[in-house]
């Protein structure tokens, strides 16, 4: 039937409804952008699925159907089809809900989400350690769970500030360095400097002129950071002192880690208290232009305490591979610097053995709480594994209290992901942001962003996440 425009509208519609239906076009069905030997293709799949279908309608006669094989006949009708031949991307589209699509693509976006950050309130020092983490590890606490996830990008911080300017000054002392803070309630006070007790012979200098900072004795290695907001110190109930320590990043550095011969601790009245022989020159050596590691955190600590005298303070110490061993020394250093020291806590990640077991014992002694955050497929948290002789001074032996995460709870990574994936701090807090407890899944609301990730570990994440990245 045709309709008459100029019987059927107003005059003073007629404009409008003129220019509308200039501006309609048809839009192509999807299907007209198949060629026509992929029409035909799809018609004879078509067509031989039906005749199939008609072979077997006897047997579905006389057969009974669970619920379980009508489910397997719709898929396999479906599959019969093989649409992806046409259009591949379907294959990939099936194997993901679209609701999991949406959470993938929250996921996947470059804005981070946070889970909530509750009041601690006077629940603090639970959160902090004083009872060993006892009722909150498994299933994991959300509090908590995001205390480790806030600490853990402290040391992030701390990388991020070392590769943004990893040379030293050679004549003079360094310049004092602007750090990004993740968390802009806290400020930078202290920059801190770990150096080498050894060198690189001088051939490597001959033969590699140009490794600069590589093979520098003396490295930015982290910060002290104290909160200066005072809803950030209401909500934690008390005024939080940070000291994050990177990793190892520098040839010298290197080589101190397999220095692992157990060592007496300078000034310990206990000679059976040893530790780790090149964590401890990393800790206790001067640097050309910088005091050492162990004199700068003490110096600025010591300020701190008496700078907020009369407030309630904690010092929670993180770190990373290198940074987490380091971190016990640190702990074990700052816990008697003053006649009252404040609550002392270790967050650590993939660190290795530092001491023997009356190392641990001191430790205890200082009360100083250790969680160490420990990834079951990590190498770096097994090491070292010297053991010489029946006495017990020559065995290394793990601090404090453990959490573990595992690779394989990752629906996102590769369960063969490699050594450095399995090490890697990123990896670290993706597990942990998603962990519930030993025995459960990923957590489908997990929030940490995945860009991250996918970034720096493509080869490790699943293919079908990298694609849709």
């Amino acid at each position: 039937m045709q309709i008459g425009v100029n019987s059927t509208v107003p005059a003073q519609n007629l404009l409008v409804f003129q220019t509308k239906r200039a501006s309609f076009k048809c839009r192509k069905s999807p299907l007209n952008s198949l060629s026509t030997e992929s029409t035909r293709k799809h018609l004879s799949n078509l067509e031989k699925l039906l005749q199939k279908t008609n072979q077997t309608d006897s047997d579905r006669v006389t057969k009974p159907l669970t619920n379980g094989s009508i489910s397997i006949k719709r898929k396999g009708l479906f599959e019969g089809l093989k649409l992806w031949d046409i259009k591949p991307e379907m294959k990939a589209a099936e194997e993901m809900s679209p609701s999991h699509l949406n959470r993938l693509q929250r996921l996947l976006s470059k804005t981070m989400e946070y889970s909530p950050r509750n009041n601690l309130g006077s629940r603090w020092r639970e959160y902090h350690g004083c009872n060993d983490w006892s009722g909150l590890l498994d299933p994991l606490d959300e509090n908590l769970r995001r205390e480790v996830v806030r600490y853990g990008e402290f040391v992030q911080a701390a990388y991020h500030g070392f590769h943004s300017n990893p040379a030293m000054p050679v004549d003079e002392a360094p310049l004092p360095r602007h750090v990004a803070l993740p968390d802009r309630s806290y400020k930078v006070t202290k920059s801190l400097y770990a150096t080498s007790s050894v060198g690189l012979p001088k051939w490597v200098d001959d033969m590699a002129p140009n490794l600069g900072w590589m093979t520098q004795r003396s490295s930015w290695i982290g910060f002290v950071a104290v909160c200066d907001d005072r809803r950030e110190i209401q909500r934690m109930g008390r005024r939080d002192i940070v000291i994050a320590l990177r990793g190892t990043a520098t040839c010298l550095e290197w080589t101190e880690n397999f220095r692992a011969q157990l060592v007496r601790i300078p000034g310990s009245d206990d000679s059976n208290q040893r530790v780790e022989c090149g964590f401890l020159s990393l800790h206790e050596t001067r640097g050309a232009h910088v005091p050492s590691l162990a004199e700068s955190v003490v110096q600025e600590v010591q300020r701190l305490i008496e700078m907020y005298k009369g407030e309630t303070l904690s010092i929670t110490i993180t770190g990373h591979s290198l940074g987490a061993a380091l971190s016990l020394l640190v702990a074990d250093e700052i816990s008697s610097c003053a006649p009252h020291v404040p609550p002392v806590a270790v967050f650590s990640f993939g660190g290795p053995r530092v001491g023997n077991k009356s190392f641990v014992q001191r430790l205890n002694k200082k009360n100083v709480k250790v969680l160490r955050i420990v990834n079951n497929q990590d190498l770096i948290t097994r090491v070292p594994g010297v053991f010489i002789g029946d006495n017990n001074s020559w065995a290394y032996t793990h601090v404090g209290t453990e959490l573990k995460v595992d690779t394989k709870m990752s629906p996102y990574l590769k369960p063969d992901a490699d050594v450095a994936c399995c090490h890697d701090l990123e990896a670290y807090l993706h597990l942990v942001d998603g962990f519930l407890s030993s025995n459960c899944p990923f957590r489908s609301n997990a929030k940490r962003s995945l860009v991250k990730l996918v970034n720096e570990q493509r080869s490790n994440v699943k293919q079908l996440y990298t694609h849709k990245a």
